[in-house]
């Protein structure tokens, strides 16, 4: 499993180099690794079948409790397949859709590392390596939704939806930190059998409320609802993709996977129906006021979203393969009508409702996997959708709490789905043909390739819905709820009840289909009327932070050297004395080492270098003095018995002049801009510094001296670093990780002023 993950991250290095060479094919070989990744876990099905749970560990941090660590059961590989399946159908459809795309390669790397991600993610054994795969989601999917990142529009969806889905991944990690500490362990596998602990502890209440929140935020739950409909500013592959079948299934995996272990108690399910019935059915009645067939789509998501939540939320052994068989359905057929979608939008140049019509005599192909995938949507018999519908109806009727309420929402959120569907197939498909939006050539079979495999997945499964559940739902089920035994799914249960509901549902969807301009019409007078909502407190959240910012970098961001210094000198001053004199002040030295002529000599030397440097008004001497000052130190480092610091302050004073006086000739001529008044004030303030460091360093030098650190360096330099000058074998092997960074930083430094040089108008780069 851990091979299999990093073997798509290899993948995505590869991408662009490999989009490059091969570019009429790269569809194919983006989707083979994901297609072999698929038929692996596919074949591990009667090992999971049967309840073994496959491991792997590699140690990470020990010390901390932290493994990168993946284990394998139903659950987990339900979503493993999903996420590799319909990642080869999306890696196929891509290429042709940004066939024209001169960015594809990158298209391809940041896809194939949101793939890794969420195969990180699902496969995940450690809390705290499913957090890093959580946040490696959030940040791969901030670069596909500001994929076309000319347009400001995309920019600012992708900062949106990185901004929540972020907020909700730092309360994630606080909560998962706390399950690890209240459980003695991180390992999910073994967390499975703490369930009581945890639920009887007394952090039980802001574990839940934390890791709610992170699984909120990332399934676009209320509040945070809104952030996924404004994602459909990405490309239409990401959207099928990231927004129908993996990214936003994220929170619910997570609240299946911890039901375990947070569940079976009143706030748990409380919250969870609370805010899945209120999700479901309130983006289901913003979803058909839309025109735009992907912002439908992405409204109809958010209530499929939230129905799996409250579904999850229900106290009934049964909720759970409900919420599983919906969920699988929501996969196939939303994908489907996501691509179809881009299909429309590809061959029309618009996916507005209004402006749509007669597509299926142009389109015949794409006409018929569409109403296959809406049909399903639909909860249409004999589609996997009315299996998922079937157990959602069953296990609402049974739900004792607020049965009344649960079974309306459930009824008006079934109703408008089947709407949406029509919304989605009819009017494009068969309204009023418009000329100006009927397409002028066939469609490319890699297009359509992909919505029919998913449509036709969704109509199989659900007439072989025995054999799907025997396989990869009831294994997906038992994980979540281990030794519960839930009756077999099947397509047909007699005349039920629940049959009643269903036809009622599909008769009166249709019905108010044909009623639905006149809704339109009603919401957008009442949204005109009415401007509030979860969007509009996060746009003023974002604009009152952004006005504090800016006007907080006035103060402190001024672009004067002068005020940053005085602030740093006085600030350490004030707060550094002040910390002393509480505590009893600073102890000087009570024996003082004797002074030879030779140090007083170079004392003189580096003080009236010193004072040349501040005084001088020509910046050539300056720099000349500043270097004496420099040599002065690195005689001292000599004369001290440490010839090697001396020969480096040699080297870096040395370096330091020739740059200094090869850039500092091309500036203007030297000017004194401060007043004399100013002066005065910044001497003070450099002599109050200078004399807190010599206080500070007379009294280091007062006390006893702690030579552990030094004697252990002088131990193990030759056995464990191989050298025998301490100095080296310090900033080489004992601290290689910090001065590799400072050489990074250096580096990274260098990088950027060159750029800034060359980004310089060739016609004033002149002396």
């Amino acid at each position: 499993m851990g091979y299999a993950i990093c073997s798509v991250f290899l993948l995505a290095l590869l991408a662009p180099g490999l989009t490059r060479i091969a570019k009429p094919v790269s569809g194919w070989l983006m989707a083979a690794l994901p297609l072999t990744l698929c038929v692996y876990f596919l074949s591990m099905l009667d090992a999971t079948a049967g309840g073994l749970t496959l491991q792997v560990t590699w140690p990470w941090l020990p010390d901390l409790g932290i493994r990168l660590s993946f284990f394998l059961d139903g659950l987990s590989l339900l979503f493993a397949v999903l996420v590799c399946g319909v990642g080869a159908v999306i890696m196929i459809y891509s290429a042709d859709y940004l066939a024209d795309h001169k960015c594809l390669g990158s298209f391809f790397l940041f896809l194939n590392l949101f793939m890794a991600s969420m195969l990180g993610l699902v496969l995940a054994d450690n809390l705290i390596t499913l957090f890093v795969f959580w946040e490696l989601t959030s940040l791969t999917s901030f670069f596909l939704i500001g994929f076309d990142h000319d347009r400001d529009k995309a920019r600012s969806s992708a900062l949106q939806a990185l901004l929540v889905t972020g907020v909700g991944g730092l309360a994630l990690l606080a909560g998962l930190i706390l399950v690890g500490e209240a459980a003695g362990t991180l390992e999910l596998s073994e967390l499975l059998q703490s369930g009581d602990l945890i639920r009887q502890h007394a952090w039980y209440v802001p574990i839940v409320l934390l890791v709610a929140t992170g699984a909120f935020a990332k399934s676009a739950q209320f509040p945070f609802h809104f952030w996924l409909p404004n994602a459909m500013e990405a490309p239409t592959p990401v959207s099928a993709y990231l927004h129908s079948a993996t990214m936003v299934k994220a929170g619910i995996y997570l609240l299946l996977r911890l039901s375990p272990i947070l569940g079976q108690t009143a706030l748990w399910h409380g919250m969870l129906e609370t805010v899945g019935g209120v999700t479901m059915l309130g983006s289901i009645l913003m979803a058909i006021r839309q025109t735009d067939m992907k912002r439908l789509l992405a409204y109809t998501t958010i209530s499929s979203l939230g129905t799996m939540v409250f579904l999850i939320g229900l106290d009934i052994p049964l909720s759970i393969a409900a919420a599983i068989s919906y969920m699988l359905a929501h996969v196939l057929y939303k994908a489907s009508l996501f691509l179809i979608t881009g299909i429309i939008d590809h061959a029309t140049g618009s996916r507005d409702l209004s402006a749509l019509g007669g597509l299926f005599g142009k389109m015949p192909v794409i006409g018929l996997v569409a109403i296959l995938a809406a049909l399903s949507m639909a909860g249409a018999a004999p589609f996997l959708g009315f299996v998922g519908k079937e157990l959602f109806y069953e296990v609402v009727l049974m739900a004792p709490r607020a049965a009344p309420l649960s079974i309306l929402a459930a009824l008006l959120t079934s109703i408008f789905m089947v709407t949406s569907a029509a919304l989605l197939t009819v009017r494009p498909f068969f309204g009023p043909a418009r000329s100006d939006r009927l397409p002028h050539g066939p469609v490319a079979t890699n297009l359509w390739l992909g919505p029919l495999l998913l449509a036709g997945a969704g109509t199989l499964a659900g007439v072989f819905i025995g054999i799907i559940d025997k396989s990869l739902l009831a294994p997906a089920v038992s994980a979540v709820q281990p030794g519960h035994s839930v009756k077999p799914l099947a397509l047909w249960h007699g005349f039920t009840p629940v049959l009643a509901f269903s036809i009622l549902t599909l008769a009166s969807g249709i019905a108010v289909y044909f009623r639905c301009d006149w809704y339109r019409a009603w919401t957008e007078n009442w949204s005109r009327r009415h401007h509030y909502g979860a969007e509009t407190c996060y746009e003023r959240l974002y604009s009152g932070l952004f006005t504090i910012a800016s006007r907080l970098t006035l103060i402190i961001q001024n672009g004067r050297l002068r005020n940053y210094l005085l602030t740093v000198f006085i600030s350490a001053t004030v707060l550094v004395s002040s910390t002393l004199l509480w505590n009893g002040g600073i102890r000087f030295p009570t024996v003082w080492t004797s002074v030879n002529f030779g140090d007083l000599i170079l004392a003189g030397i580096i003080l009236a270098a010193a004072y040349v440097t501040s005084r001088v008004g020509h910046r050539l001497v300056a720099i000349v003095a500043m270097g004496v000052i420099g040599y002065g130190i690195a005689l001292i480092f000599a004369q001290l018995g440490a010839p090697d610091l001396a020969m480096t302050q040699f080297s870096i004073e040395t370096m330091t002049v020739l740059l200094f006086i090869l850039i500092f000739h091309r500036l203007p001529l030297f000017s004194r801009l401060a007043p004399r008044r100013a002066m005065r004030f910044d001497a003070v303030v450099a002599t109050a510094a200078g004399l807190l460091m010599t206080a500070l360093t007379l009294a280091a030098v007062s006390g006893p001296t702690d030579k552990r650190l030094a004697d252990f360096f002088a131990k193990q330099s030759v056995p464990a670093a191989h050298g025998r000058n301490i100095v080296n074998t310090i900033l080489v092997d004992f601290r290689a990780l910090d001065t590799l960074g400072e050489i990074a930083v250096l580096g990274m430094a260098g990088v950027g002023v060159w750029a800034l040089l060359k980004l310089w108008p060739k016609e004033r780069r002149k002396p």
